[in-house]
């Protein structure tokens, strides 16, 4: 599925975002890096967000979705700038994939340029056409995009919706290429619409351009100008997709309150394009529709993903912890003079009302004999002509009141308690400037606490990086392997076994795949394991934050190899089967191997005879099982670096070995697993719960290979 928008889609979208006009912008977010999203509200209509995705995509929806708590910094500009603002104009930039959305309010017009092309932009211009703020600065051979620079736009390209016989017979007869490639790139088309083009026309695209007869040109025009007056004056969306199956699906879907995406949705068109005739399609209302349809289950977890790729951002957690720190100080500064000026401007404004004591007590009692004689609404109505008098809340019994400047008219504004005197309002500001005075006071201990917090935060992370340590990451979120017993085999593969009956259940129901490989030991009680064929870790070249030693790795969802875990090489099954009877009771039975078999998902089931009954976490395997016998109980341990985060990784001692230069051996032992967990923590700086979930049940003997101690 193509997923940058052509010349075609983005003409198509400003007769659509036309529709729009006259709504505001209430907020504006960056759930991704790449993503922007204004929120839209038009009077008479549901709020709506157009959904910029740089480069790629602008296209408006109504889902949910998740938004960060904090804007970014470009977020904010464009709630600083366009805030409220009315979107009054779109316009495309001749026939490229450049488009212009212009705003306006009280301090005049705005415009949000947008590029589709390469890897995109987004820019805020002032209305003489000078960037305020590019998402991303860049410099190109012709221009220039940074803040401060009069915004350039890129060559102008053809207009084919302006061709005609004499420019189209110039650019054939200069043309060495076959038609499509000329049809393509010199009518500013694309491949995809130029194929459709020769289709309509009937012309084979590896037909030399500059042989075309009269006939064939004529033919060729008439295509393009019968598919720009589609593109003009057509509505709606074509999704075209693989299969006639993906149809139904996509329909039966619509019962609920979003669109999911068809599966095998192949290209999205606002105009019929002839050599598409093929395929089976859905017919949509709108462009938006059909993009939101297809990407917009995933650009609406555009900041799930974000929060997911800074794990992947590896670095010591120190320095997370200090630009904590460092922004704590900051708002703490800003806090401090926050404070210290609400402070000065509350006891201003109750010296003000002193000062005026006989305007303000007259302010006040005319405003009760009025409310008492007549009501609040019918005061309200009447001080609406009243110069000294402002904004009237009944519910608050509070009226804003201007005081007299040095010129005797209205200046200085101050809220009064209608039911309070004067010397009350007065000394009610008082008491907020002394409040205001405590705070500032108390921030003022709190930044001192926040930098001694900084100082040996600093001195901490010089001592745990001499020691080659790595600090455990707080974190809301652990991965989804992580509630489970779970190793890596030598390929990087991941095998991962129940904890408990109710993790035997849940790693069989909810993970267990129809290519992955059902694992037990030989033992009653053993956990049920599995190996996944395509989930694992891939092994990354260690970035220079992370100590010698320490294995970066990746997690990812699509390793190379077979489809079937049952073509795995021997070796990794082995491995996996050994593993699986280090997790069993095996491990503190004084014996020095165990025995365990795979089968396939299909041969495990809750289903039993007639007259029997199964436990909870229990299961029956039917059929041939393949056994690996002697396997012997040791496992490795490693120090390692998990998408970002620092994590103990288990495994077989070959697999640990090869890829972990600071590990350890663990075999059946004497010394309890929590006593050899807390001396891995203490040496790696690794969480000690995270190490004693990895550890084998029962107790360990450790034999070090560096992982105890810096090699």
């Amino acid at each position: 599925m193509r997923e940058q928008t052509s010349s075609f889609e983005v003409a198509r979208t400003v007769r659509e975002l036309g529709e729009m006009i006259g709504s505001r912008v209430r907020k504006s977010y960056q759930p991704h890096y790449e993503q922007i999203v204004l929120r839209m509200s038009k009077k008479g209509f549901p709020n709506r967000d157009l959904i910029i995705i740089r480069g790629k995509r602008i296209y408006c929806s109504s889902r949910d979705r998740p938004m960060p708590p904090n804007p970014s910094q470009f977020a904010m500009i464009l709630r600083k700038y366009l805030g409220n603002s009315r979107f009054i104009g779109v316009s495309q930039f001749g026939f490229d994939r450049v488009l212009s959305l212009e705003f306006e309010h009280g301090r005049g017009k705005m415009s949000l340029v947008i590029e589709l092309f390469r890897d995109g932009n987004v820019l805020l211009l002032d209305e003489e056409g000078v960037i305020i703020q590019p998402l991303t600065h860049a410099k190109y051979a012709s221009r220039t995009l940074k803040k401060g620079v009069r915004y350039t736009p890129p060559p102008a390209s053809l207009d084919p919706r302006d061709l005609d016989r004499a420019k189209l017979d110039e650019i054939i007869e200069e043309s060495d290429s076959d038609i499509i490639r000329t049809v393509a790139s010199r009518l500013n088309v694309g491949r995809v619409y130029g194929a459709a083009i020769c289709s309509k026309a009937g012309l084979s695209e590896d037909l030399s351009a500059s042989s075309l007869d009269d006939e064939q040109r004529v033919s060729l025009l008439g295509s393009i100008e019968s598919m720009m007056h589609e593109l003009e004056e057509g509505s709606g969306c074509i999704l075209w997709v693989d299969d006639a199956s993906s149809i139904e699906n996509w329909k039966s879907s619509q019962e609920g309150i979003e669109n999911e995406s068809p599966s095998g949705a192949v290209l999205i068109s606002p105009i019929w394009l002839k050599n598409m005739d093929e395929y089976p399609y859905i017919e949509m209302g709108s462009l938006s529709e059909a993009l939101d349809t297809v990407f917009g289950e995933h650009d609406s977890a555009g900041f799930i993903r974000r929060e997911e790729e800074k794990l992947i951002e590896e670095g010591t957690t120190q320095k997370q912890s200090q630009a904590k720190l460092e922004r704590r100080a900051e708002q703490q500064k800003r806090a401090i003079e926050g404070f210290i000026q609400k402070a000065s401007i509350s006891q201003e404004l109750g010296k003000s009302i002193q000062e005026n004591w006989e305007h303000v007590n007259s302010i006040i009692t005319q405003f009760n004999q009025a409310v008492s004689s007549t009501s609040w609404q019918e005061v309200i109505e009447i001080s609406q002509g009243v110069d000294w008098i402002g904004r009237i809340d009944p519910k608050k019994r509070t009226i804003l009141a201007y005081l007299p400047d040095a010129e005797g008219d209205p200046g200085t504004s101050v809220t009064l308690e209608v039911d309070k005197t004067v010397h009350q309002n007065a000394q009610r500001y008082f008491e907020t400037g002394r409040t205001q005075k405590d705070k500032a006071s108390g921030a003022e201990i709190a930044l001192k606490r926040t930098v001694e917090a900084q100082e040996k935060e600093e001195k901490k992370a010089a001592k745990d990086a001499a020691g080659g340590k790595l600090r455990a990451i707080k974190r809301s979120r652990r991965f989804w392997f992580e509630k489970y017993r779970w190793g890596i085999l030598s390929d990087g593969r991941i095998i991962v076994g129940g904890r408990d009956a109710k993790g035997n259940d849940a790693v069989v129901k909810k993970h267990l795949g129809s290519k992955d490989l059902y694992i037990h030991a030989d033992l009653h009680g053993a956990p049920s394991c599995i190996l996944k064929i395509k989930e694992g870790m891939e092994f990354r070249l260690a970035s220079e934050h992370i100590p010698d030693g320490v294995c970066s790795l990746q997690i990812s969802q699509n390793l190379d190899g077979p489809d079937d875990a049952r073509e795995l090489p021997d070796s990794i099954l082995k491995e996996a089967s050994q593993i699986a009877v280090c997790w069993s009771r095996a491990w503190g039975s004084g014996g020095a191997a165990a025995t365990a078999f795979y089968v396939r998902p299909s041969q495990v089931s809750k289903k039993t005879e007639s007259g029997e009954s199964l436990g909870r976490g229990a299961f029956v395997v039917r059929g041939q099982r393949h056994w690996y016998r002697d396997l012997p109980l040791e496992l490795g341990i490693g120090m390692g670096v998990v998408n970002g985060v620092p994590l103990p990784v288990i495994g077989t001692v070959e697999a640990i070995s090869n890829y972990f230069g600071r590990w350890a051996r663990v075999v059946p032992g004497r010394d309890k697993k929590e006593n050899i967990a807390n001396s891995i923590s203490k040496a790696t700086g690794l969480s000690q719960d995270d190490v004693l979930s990895v550890l084998p049940p029962g107790n360990c003997s450790i034999e070090d290979h560096g992982l105890l101690r810096k090699s």
